[in-house]
């Protein structure tokens, strides 16, 4: 498994950029994660934090208290749904 290099929300694209150790970048959609962790669409952004002991993942902490939590098989595994080049 490769670690997780970076994360950061990129407010005028409303996704974070999501860096691998091996070069890989993603580009993941707020409202995905919004979705996937049960977060009102209306929270916004306070912290985006890497996960310390091993970089497997990242939280995404709101204005309301809520938290996404956000593996690294969320990003990397989950094939993006009508993707030209992933067939």
């Amino acid at each position: 498994m490769v670690s997780l290099a970076g994360v950061r929300y990129l407010t005028w694209k409303d996704a974070f950029q999501v860096d691998f150790e091996d070069g890989i970048a993603f580009l993941e959609p707020h409202k995905t994660i919004l979705k996937a962790n049960r977060i009102s669409t209306k929270a916004q952004v306070v912290r985006v934090e890497l996960e310390d002991w091993c970089q497997a993942g990242f939280c995404v902490h709101y204005d309301n208290g809520q938290t996404a939590e956000v593996s690294w098989a969320f990003i990397r595994e989950l094939a993006p749904k009508n993707c030209p080049h992933c067939k």
